[in-house]
This record gives C-alpha cells, sequence and structure tokens, in this order.
C-alpha cells in the first residue's frame, strides 16, 4: 500500500487538480482543456493514455492482462452562473462544474495514482474512464463506441451528493438512477384577434389542456406503486398581447424505473396530444426522443461494494431511488456495475448555482474507487453462482 507521504502528494495532486478544473468548466463535448489537463497528470504519473477516436475525454489504464476491470468518471459542466464565494469559483460566466463532475474527474485520477504504485500487484488490468458528455447525454455511447469496454468484466462509478456528509457512502440495489426521456408537442391551430376567438383556433387552450390532462398519467393510468415523473419545462406561443397564435410549443422530460411503464408513458402522451388536438380542432406533433435507460446496480456487487467502503473507512448508508439520470447506464446494458453516492458535504443539491463539493471528500473517494479495482480483480466478483 502507499505510504503516508505518497498519500499526501496525491492528496495535494487532486485537490489542486480539482480547483482548476472547477474554474476552467466546460460543457459537454467542448472539454478540451479538461482532457489536456487530465492526460498532463497521467503521463507525468507515467500511466498509459490509450489512442482512441475521441475528441474530448479520454481512456487510460493501469496493469496488464486479464481479468478487465473499469472505473469511470465524467467530465463536462453544466450551462449555469455559479453563485457560490468559492476562492476557486468558475471564471467562465454561464458555464459550472454544478454536478460535481470536476470531483468525480479528481477523484479517479487519484484513483488512477494510487492504483499505478500498486501496479505489479494488479491481478490484472484496470481502464480509467474519463467520459465526456454526461450532462448531454451520450458522452458514455461515445466510449463504448470505441470497443475498448470489450472484455470489461464489471464497471464501478460514482457521483457526489450533498445528502451524505464527507465519509459517507450511499450504496443501494436495483434501480439508483431512472430512465430518462425527453418530449417536444407542436400544437398547431388557426390564428385570430384575442378578441373574436370564434374566428380562430386556439393554441393556448390546447396546450394548456395538455399540460394539464398529463398530470392524469402518474396519477390515473400509471400503477401508484411505480415511480414515474411526467414534466413540463417549456411552452413557447404567441408574440402579443391580443392575438392568439397558430403554433404553440412544449417541452418536457419523462422519467420511469421499468420498460413497462416507459414504454406505457409514452403512448399515453401522445394520445393524450392528438386527443388534445382533435378536441379543440387542432393538429399536434409530438417529437418523443428517448435517452439513457434506468442505472439499475448489480446485486452481487451491492455487496461487494458495501464491505469495500467499510474497508476503505467510510461508513455505508442506505441511499434512496432517484428519478434523476445517469448515462452510466448504457455502461450497464452489457456490464455488470455499480454506481455508488459519495458524500461530498451537506448543502445545495446538484445542478443548484449554489452547488459545493467538498474536496475533503476527494481522497477517500479515489481510495474507494482503487480499493473497488483492486479487490474486483482479485475476487472476481463478477463471477455470478
Amino acid at each position: 500500500m502507499p505510504d503516508n507521504s505518497y498519500e499526501e502528494k496525491i492528496k495535494q495532486e487532486i485537490t489542486e487538480t480539482f480547483y482548476w478544473l472547477h474554474r476552467h468548466p466546460e460543457l459537454s463535448y467542448e472539454e478540451y482543456e479538461t482532457t489536456v489537463c487530465l492526460k498532463d497528470v497521467l503521463a507525468a504519473a507515467g500511466i498509459h493514455i490509450l489512442d482512441l477516436p475521441l475528441a474530448t475525454g479520454l481512456v487510460a489504464e493501469v496493469g496488464q492482462g486479464e481479468p478487465l476491470i473499469a472505473l469511470r468518471a465524467d467530465i463536462d459542466a453544466l450551462p449555469i452562473d455559479e453563485q457560490t464565494d468559492l476562492p476557486y469559483r468558475s471564471q467562465r460566466p454561464g458555464k459550472m462544474h454544478a454536478c460535481g463532475h470536476d470531483f468525480h474527474a479528481a477523484a479517479l485520477l487519484g484513483a488512477a495514482l494510487l492504483l499505478k504504485k500498486q501496479e505489479a500487484q494488479l491481478s490484472g488490468k484496470v481502464l480509467l474512464i474519463f467520459q465526456p458528455a454526461e450532462e448531454a447525454p451520450g458522452g458514455a455511447k461515445r466510449i463504448l463506441e470505441t470497443g475498448v469496454l470489450d472484455g470489461v468484466r464489471a464497471i464501478f462509478g460514482l457521483h457526489t451528493s450533498p445528502l451524505f456528509p464527507v465519509g459517507e457512502v450511499g450504496l443501494m440495489t436495483g434501480p439508483v438512477m431512472a430512465a430518462v426521456d425527453r418530449f417536444e408537442v407542436d400544437f398547431e391551430g388557426k390564428g385570430a384577434h384575442a378578441a373574436h376567438p370564434e374566428r380562430g383556433t386556439d393554441t393556448i387552450l390546447m396546450g394548456s389542456s395538455f399540460v394539464t390532462s398529463l398530470q392524469s398519467i402518474v396519477s390515473r393510468n400509471a400503477s401508484p406503486l411505480e415511480a414515474a415523473v411526467v414534466t413540463v419545462t417549456q411552452f413557447h406561443g404567441g408574440n402579443t398581447w391580443n392575438v392568439i397564435p397558430g403554433k404553440v410549443q412544449l417541452e418536457g422530460t419523462v422519467r420511469t424505473q421499468t420498460p413497462e411503464t416507459r414504454a406505457f408513458i409514452q403512448r399515453r402522451l401522445e394520445e393524450i396530444a392528438q386527443g388534445v388536438a382533435a378536441t379543440f380542432g387542432g393538429t399536434a406533433k409530438v417529437r418523443y426522443t428517448a435517452g439513457p435507460p434506468v442505472t439499475s446496480n448489480d446485486e452481487k456487487l451491492y455487496g461487494f461494494a458495501r464491505q469495500t467502503a467499510q474497508k476503505a473507512g467510510l461508513t455505508v448508508r442506505q441511499a434512496a431511488a432517484s428519478l434523476g439520470g445517469e448515462d452510466f447506464a448504457y455502461y450497464l446494458d452489457d456490464i455488470p456495475g455499480m454506481f455508488s453516492l459519495i458524500g461530498t458535504g451537506l448543502g445545495p443539491v446538484n445542478h443548484n448555482p449554489k452547488f459545493v463539493a467538498n474536496p475533503q471528500a476527494l481522497y477517500p473517494a479515489a481510495a474507494y474507487m482503487a480499493r473497488l479495482a483492486v479487490e474486483a480483480l482479485r475476487q472476481e466478483v463478477w463471477q455470478h453462482d
């Protein structure tokens, strides 16, 4: 195991990198400087970076041979104006690491450095995935398309959590994050003067009725025993006070935890849109885009992660399922995996302009990830009875 002086060096390295990443946030598929920063730290440590067709993001490796385990962090920021008073706050207006991806990247760097120190003792190879564009989402697909994960036996990821203090980790088996879908609906009618609505076909009325009717899907159509959310987030129509517009546009998201509910809500949403349009004499055009599927933790890896976290000195808490989404789910289509929620201090939630991830949690997170890889290789935890 690394000595204390090496641990202190890693703590300093990853903390300074975390500060730099937080000051220089880059949005999905724009993480060029972020990628260079990460490559510089890895190269300086003698860690091999794979030559892959990625414009941003990277995959490195430690160890050799079989079996093959993967650790993943995302690296992109959000289009949010930071509202903290941190000395290392974002230097780029309208961009912020409000979801902790700077923390994830720095923690994975720490794990890489810890693994490099004990590389000769590893019982296989560890892939280190610094993934772009989780927020897009879709960056996970870019990694998968390279084929670099072919043969990976298990994959581990983590996420900052403002629900747990530093030193704690939230774990659960089964669905930990929801499937994430996006819908857009255009209602078209006939514009008219507001004083003479009978001469037109009111699209504002269509859109309003659609928003109200959507709420019946979860409350009256879906099973009350299954978690689901249907939310309208945008409603655009008209440009003056006394004219009924001929078209309105709405947009929103659907979050579900089972494939059956996911398919049912899509069908029901489209039926409601067409029914509302027909009722008021207009037309509806629905565009429905499926995002990441459910992020579901492997049952056997849950027990393994729990034991590993305790060995790493973390206090394990039961995590609660979230209807937030994570494109880590794409990896889980073919690879057994475990997604952990690392405590980064109680405070504002992710995607909030005042979100803060306590850097004191960086080394515990790095040590936990490194231990997951070492123990997974040693115990062959992907082998199911």
